[in-house]
This record gives structure tokens, C-alpha cells and sequence, in this order.
């Protein structure tokens, strides 16, 4: 096997470390919570109270059922696998600021009651990968922009309150990762994966500057043998 391919191979599969431990985590929780009949919801977010502060930390692993895990899980997997793969020099900070920031924001934000659940984080991600190649201005990273679109550009009906609080969802942890993944798309636009430079090989201009056997630079012959006729043998 080809050295590169082998070497995009590994680094395509250890994209997927980060993510799917994070999943590993979360599906243990619930398991747990199962077999042994508890409920860890407790530990989410309590918006300005002093005993939801751990939840800025443990909501993105507590869920409320078998269905809000399994919707979460997919989304996590693609969108940090993506993260990991194309920004590579800063995934790890991105996805731990992501995790923080917008655990805080929802504890001083959100409405009363208790908040839990990973969307806040896919939000963050998403809207990271979707606005951070086109200010790179990177093909690559564009096209990636354009998937995440196409793949979850739904999920911009999670930040509409009403349609949010009729499905009991937090639309302000979605509203939180909405507005960090676009901050941190920003912040961090000059760091990882930059817009690619041009090839002065494909410019054509360059080529045809270097191209000794271009047509219209052949030597135009001496007037004098431009005045004899040249005779020629059949």
C-alpha cells in the first residue's frame, strides 16, 4: 500500500477516537441508568442555580431516553469525525471550548428547569464546520461546509423557540452552540487549515513566459535571403 494512503487511512481513523469515545460515554450512562433504575438528570443544567454549575460540564452526556441519545449519536460521530479529519491542528480546543462554552451560556441563559442532552455541541460543530471554510476560503473545506449543509441544515428549526419548547426541546442550549460554533469559526480563522495558495506551475501566463517554442518568437529569416528565390529538387 501506497506510504500516503496508508498515512490518510490512520489519520482518517483516528478522527474518529475523540467522537466516538464521547458517544462510548454517553451510551454507558444511559446503560447505567437502566440497569440499576436511576435517573442522573439531576447533574444537567439548572439555569443560575449554584447546584446546576456541574451540569456545565455533565449535560452533554445525560439524556432522557433511548430516542435523544440515539438522534445524538450519529450527528456526534460525522460532525467530530469531520472536525477531527479537516482541522486537525485545532480540533481538540475547538470541541473543548465548544463543550464548555455552551454549557455556560445555557446555565446563565436558559429558561427554568433542567437541561441535558449533546445537541448543544452538535449545534457548536455544525455551524463551525459550515462557516468556517467559507471564511478560509479552502475548496476543500467548502465542500465540507456545503455537506454539512446539506446533511444538517434542519437543525436551524431547533433554534425557532416555539417549535423548540412544543417538542420540550432546549432550544437555548441549540441557540448556545449556534452562536460559539459561529464565534469560535472567527476566532480561530487564521489557525489549522488556511485558504490554498495558488501553483505558479499551472499559471499559464508562466508557462507561456518559459516556452522557448512558442510560434510567434521563431526568427524571422535575413532580408537577403528573404529577397532570393529559393529553388527546390522534386
Amino acid at each position: 500500500m501506497n506510504s500516503d494512503v496508508r498515512e490518510e487511512r490512520q489519520l482518517l481513523l483516528r478522527s474518529f477516537v475523540v467522537p466516538m469515545a464521547f458517544v462510548a460515554i454517553c451510551w454507558l450512562v444511559k446503560c447505567i441508568e437502566v440497569a440499576f433504575h436511576l435517573d442522573f438528570s439531576f447533574l444537567g443544567i439548572k439555569p443560575l442555580q449554584a447546584d446546576g454549575i456541574p451540569g456545565i460540564f455533565l449535560f452533554h452526556f445525560l439524556h432522557g431516553s433511548w430516542s435523544h441519545l440515539y438522534a445524538n449519536t450519529m450527528p456526534i460521530i460525522v460532525l467530530g469525525a469531520s472536525l477531527y479529519y479537516f482541522y486537525k491542528p485545532i480540533a481538540t480546543k475547538i470541541w473543548l471550548l465548544l463543550m464548555f462554552s455552551t454549557g455556560l451560556l445555557t446555565w446563565c441563559g436558559a429558561r427554568g428547569g433542567v437541561h441535558i442532552g449533546a445537541s448543544a455541541l452538535i449545534y457548536g460543530l455544525a455551524f463551525f464546520l459550515m462557516l468556517s471554510g467559507f471564511i478560509r476560503r479552502n475548496k476543500s473545506l467548502v465542500i465540507v461546509s456545503f455537506l454539512v449543509i446539506f446533511l444538517y441544515g434542519s437543525l436551524i428549526w431547533g433554534l425557532y423557540p416555539k417549535y423548540a419548547i412544543e417538542n420540550h426541546i432546549s432550544w437555548e442550549g441549540h441557540l448556545a452552540g449556534f452562536i460559539m460554533g459561529v464565534a469560535l469559526a472567527i476566532v480561530y480563522r487564521k489557525e489549522g487549515p488556511q485558504r490554498e495558495k495558488p501553483d505558479e506551475n499551472d499559471d499559464d501566463d508562466a508557462d507561456l513566459d518559459d516556452d522557448d517554442d512558442r510560434y510567434w518568437d521563431v526568427p524571422e529569416p535575413p532580408k537577403e535571403e528573404l529577397r532570393q528565390p529559393r529553388y527546390f529538387r522534386h
